[in-house]
Order: C-alpha cells, then sequence, then structure tokens
C-alpha cells in the first residue's frame, strides 16, 4: 500500500479534524492507486474522513454512549426469542409467528449498508441518533397492536432503526481506535452485547408471563431515551460539512431499495414453501427466481451504476473480506437460528417455562461472551487469528452435532455442557471476524466493510430464522399426516405446538401426542442443529482457503494518534494561555 506523506504535527499547522478522502484518493494514508477510482466521465466523490483518533481516557468516556447504545440493540433483537410462543398463542398465528423477528431481521438487514453510507455522507452522530429513534417509534407501536399483522409491520419499522446501530457502533470504534488497539476496546463492547443476549430472553420470557407481551416491547423505550441522550453528549465526533442537498444527492437509494425488494422475494418463499404452497408451485418459484434475478441488477447496478455504491464491488478483491462475508453469513444462519429456536426447542418439545428457557440460554451465552474476550485478547497480543476462527468453527460444528441428540429423556446437565460449547465455539468468531475484515482493506473503506460485515451476519439469521420454521412446520405436518390427523389440528397445533402437552384440547390421546412430539417437532429441532453442524463445518473450510493473517499495526495509525495527542496537548496549551 502506498502511503501518503505524513502531516507534521505541530501547535500552528496541524488540523486533524479537516481531513477529506475521496473514492480514490484520501489525505491520510491510504492507498492512491485505482482500486476505487471513479467510472470515465464521472467526478470524484468526495467525502470527509471521519478517523479522529483520540487519547485513551476519551475514548473511555465514548465508550459510555457506545455501549449503551449496544445494549439496547441486543436486548431488542433477542427479546422475542422466548416471548414468541407467547405473542403465538394470543394471536393464534404460530405458522407465521416467526415473522416477527423475521421481520426485524429483513429491514435491519436491508437498511444496515444504508445506514453505513449515510454515516459517511452526513456524520455517525447524527444517523445513530436517527437510528435510536426509529428503533423506539417501532418499539412503542408493537406494543400497541391489535394484530399479529400490526406486531409484524412494528417490528419492521424496529428493525429499521435496529440494525443500524451495531454497525455504526463498529464504525465509530474505528474513527476513533487504532486497529492495533481496538481488541481491548471490543472486549468491552463484546461485554455490553453478551450482556443484552444474557437478559433478554430471560427479561423477554419473565415480561410475557408476569407483565404481558407488550412489555416486551416498551421496556426498551426508556433504555432508548437514556441511549440518545448519552450520543449527544458524551461523543466528540467530528462534524461533516457540506451542502445538505448535495449529500442527499450521493444516496444510493436503487442499491438500497434493490436489497430490500430482493430479500424479502427471496424470504418469503422460505416462508410459504411446504406451508401456504407446495415447493413446486409457480407462486414460490415465482417470487423465489425473482428474488434472484433483483439480486443479480443489485450487482450489476453496484458495479456500473451508482455514484457512491453501498458495495463496492472492488473490495471482494481482497480474499480475507470475501471470506469474513461468506462465514458471517452462514454464522449469521447458525447463531440466530440457535437463540430463537433453542428457547423454543426447551418450551415446546421439553416442555420448559419460558423463564427455565432464558435461564437455560445463560449457559450458552455466558460462555461465548467469555471466550469472545479471550480470543480478542490472544488476538491482539499475538498479532494472529485464522486459527483462533478456524477453530471456533470447527467446535462449534462439533457442538451444534450434539445437541442435536438432546431428547426429552437428556439431563440439564447435560443441555448445559452442550450449551457451553456452543458459547466456546462461537465466541472465537465475533470480534476476530470483524478486526479480520478491518485489518484486510484500507482506511478508507474501513466504514464500508465493517458495515458489510454486519450486513452478511444479520442476512443470514434472516433467512436462518425461516429456514428453521419452514423445517420445524414441514417435519410436524409429515409427522401428523401420516398418522391421520384431521388437518383443522394439523394447523391449530402448528398455529400453538403447546398444544401437545395439553392433548385432551385436540382429542387426542397421550401416547398419541408423545408419538406427535417426538416423531415431529423434536425431530424437526434436530434437523436445524444438524444444519447449523454442517453450516460450521463449511465456514471451517472457508476459513481455511480464503482468511489471511494480516499484521494489525499500522503506521499511519500510529501516526495519526500522535497527531491527535499532540493536538489536545496544544488545545489544553492554548486555553492555558489564553486564560492568563
Amino acid at each position: 500500500m502506498n502511503a501518503s506523506t505524513p502531516v507534521q504535527a505541530s501547535c500552528t499547522n496541524l488540523d486533524v479534524t479537516s481531513g477529506i478522502f475521496s473514492q480514490n484518493s484520501s489525505t491520510t494514508h491510504v492507498d492512491t492507486k485505482s482500486t476505487n477510482s471513479p467510472k470515465p466521465g464521472n467526478e470524484e466523490v468526495k467525502l470527509t474522513d471521519q478517523a479522529n483518533f483520540l487519547p485513551t481516557q476519551k475514548v473511555l468516556i465514548c465508550f459510555i454512549g457506545l455501549s449503551l447504545c449496544i445494549l439496547v440493540t441486543q436486548l431488542d433483537t433477542v427479546v422475542t426469542a422466548t416471548s414468541l410462543s407467547t405473542i403465538s398463542a394470543a394471536f393464534n398465528a404460530g405458522s407465521i409467528a416467526s415473522w416477527v423477528p423475521t421481520a426485524y431481521l429483513l429491514t435491519s438487514t436491508s437498511f444496515s449498508p444504508l445506514y453505513g453510507r449515510l454515516s459517511d455522507i452526513f456524520g455517525r452522530k447524527i444517523i445513530l441518533t436517527v437510528a435510536l429513534v426509529v428503533l423506539m417509534v417501532g418499539n412503542l407501536a408493537a406494543g400497541f397492536s391489535t394484530t399479529i399483522v400490526q406486531v409484524i409491520v412494528s417490528r419492521g419499522v424496529a428493525g429499521a432503526g435496529g440494525g443500524a446501530i451495531g454497525s455504526l457502533a463498529y464504525i465509530i470504534i474505528s474513527d476513533i481506535v487504532t486497529l492495533r488497539q481496538r481488541g481491548k476496546y471490543q472486549a468491552i463492547i463484546a461485554t455490553i452485547s453478551a450482556l443484552g443476549f444474557g437478559l433478554g430472553p430471560l427479561l423477554g420470557g419473565v415480561l410475557a408471563q408476569q407483565a404481558g407481551w407488550q412489555w416486551c416491547f416498551w421496556f426498551n423505550i426508556p433504555i432508548t431515551i437514556v441511549a440518545v441522550t448519552a450520543v449527544n453528549l458524551v461523543l466528540p465526533l467530528k462534524p461533516v460539512e457540506g451542502n445538505v442537498r448535495d449529500k442527499l444527492l450521493l444516496v444510493d437509494y436503487v442499491g438500497c431499495g434493490l436489497t430490500l425488494v430482493g430479500s424479502t422475494l427471496i424470504l418469503l418463499p422460505l416462508i410459504w414453501g411446504g406451508v401456504t404452497f407446495p415447493w413446486n408451485s409457480p407462486i414460490i418459484l415465482g417470487t423465489l427466481i425473482g428474488g434472484l434475478a433483483i439480486c443479480v441488477l443489485f450487482v450489476i447496478w453496484e458495479w456500473r451504476g451508482a455514484k457512491l455504491p453501498v458495495l463496492p464491488m472492488y473490495i471482494f478483491k481482497y480474499s480475507t473480506v470475501s471470506g469474513i462475508y461468506i462465514v458471517g453469513l452462514l454464522s449469521g444462519m447458525i447463531k440466530f437460528s440457535m437463540i430463537f429456536y433453542l428457547p423454543q426447542f426447551f418450551q415446546a418439545a421439553l416442555g420448559y417455562t419460558p423463564v427455565r428457557a432464558g435461564v437455560l440460554m445463560i449457559a450458552f451465552l455466558t460462555s461465548n461472551s467469555v471466550v469472545n474476550q479471550v480470543a480478542v485478547f490472544i488476538m491482539s497480543r499475538f498479532d494472529r487469528y485464522r486459527m483462533l476462527v478456524l477453530s471456533g468453527f470447527a467446535i462449534w460444528s462439533i457442538a451444534c452435532g450434539l445437541t442435536s441428540t438432546i431428547n426429552p429423556h437428556s439431563h440439564t446437565g447435560i443441555l448445559v455442557l452442550y450449551l457451553l460449547l456452543l458459547g466456546v465455539g462461537s465466541g472465537q468468531t465475533i470480534q476476530t471476524t470483524t478486526l479480520a475484515a478491518q485489518a484486510a482493506v484500507p482506511r478508507r473503506d474501513m466504514a464500508v466493510v465493517t458495515a458489510f460485515r454486519n450486513f452478511t451476519r444479520m442476512l443470514g439469521g434472516t433467512l436462518g430464522l425461516p429456514v428453521g420454521s419452514a423445517i420445524i412446520n414441514n417435519t410436524l405436518r409429515t409427522s401428523m399426516h401420516s398418522l391421520l390427523i384431521p388437518e383443522r389440528d394439523i394447523n391449530l397445533t402448528i398455529d400453538n405446538p403447546a398444544l401437545l402437552h395439553d392433548p385432551a384440547s385436540l382429542g387426542l390421546s397421550p401416547d398419541l401426542a408423545k408419538t406427535i412430539l417426538y416423531d415431529g417437532y423434536i425431530k424437526g429441532f434436530q434437523r436445524i442443529f444438524i444444519l447449523n453442524a454442517s453450516l460450521a463445518a463449511i465456514s471451517a473450510i472457508t476459513t481455511l482457503f480464503l482468511i489471511k493473517d494480516t499484521s494489525l499495526s499500522r503506521e499511519e495509525d500510529e501516526q495519526q494518534l500522535k497527531e491527535a495527542v499532540e493536538t489536545d496537548k496544544c488545545h489544553g496549551e492554548g486555553e492555558k494561555t489564553s486564560g492568563l
């Protein structure tokens, strides 16, 4: 990488807050080759370089605001994991209840790259504030919903804001902390993230049982208000100058629209297939083909049409980035299906209460958090991450395979052991893959690459939920059909699987209900766990061939940090002088 000549730090000529970089050039140590050059005839697209490395004490203050934002979005993402059965029963909507979390993930996934670019254009702070407000409005509406459709739509609105928060937090971290130092600070974020993931299912179960399902969405509103206040008080981020109209013209509306439409058209047949319509029906095939066609159009538009693309095609020349995106998609499918379907498995198949299911999930989330922090420390200490990611996916694959053997007779200790192993495997692949993607690209591409790493992970989660729902519903329907159960009772059971624990309500004998429970519901969950084991194994192979170790130390990062410290000292001296 060719570096530009460093700007000499002095009290008279240093201005680190006015850096400008374009799609093909930068004033701060980035590659000036044609990697990101504009197409012939097009003007350069210039953006403010928002890198603003801070001294340690100021970084810690920023992390107060970022931690609150992460807590808000993680709680909101998983709160329905243990309350989904209650919401489903309240509306008798089990066959489409998976759309409650899926709608959130769909919009959060589709809007994630849009917010990434918007933060490049308008600035991180204002876009993060907008995202938090959108999340709050969606949650408020979800709690007041009177139909399952209203809940789904409201969660979609919430997702449009929630999907931005995680990406923006990591982008802001990359703005204020050098790549070498980033690991230890991401450990703090990982702890807050794990806290949200751990409290979310438990809190959702308690609220669903004690206060009503509405409070699963309302409880987060006060926390969100505090987060909005903190963002605007404690984040000393650079303002982005420029004309608002010109900035609006830079937004890739077509690319984001194609992302949203394409994702929806691909997800719909996965939800409908084998349940609402046969897999070979024209509606399923036509929708799926249409979704794939939209994805092709998206690639063409981003490659040839977009002035400032949300996904620059040249980033795929880095094999590590391509590998991270592949494993991000697959690990998203695994992790989100685990978070949402393990609690349902414990409740519907094993007969546990929502609270007990939430308590069991703490084992998975605790080991995930601890191992995540250990992995980040090892990565920063030894400047290596490839073997951590590889071994993580290998352990995750084995743990998923072991989880597929769970049945109603399994001892609770075995459940906890398998959940701990799941956390160990997944914990090694979270922050390590984010840092790996950032280390593989120049500074100017940090925001885009970070946003799309989160995009692929969330897309995987969005795909994983309907795939899991289709597997469970189809397995249950096939089992009940083989036992000559009336279609009405089959639909009732799919809408509310808890009825299998009250066979009299369906006119079934206890023995027949147990047969349906094992052959239908439990086997459906086991197939999900086997699928997850396969996806983790594919991720390990992908890591082996595509992901490479890259040093986390960068001279330009250290130079900018020295300049920032020098500027801070100069400002302090200036204030003292002016006070004399």
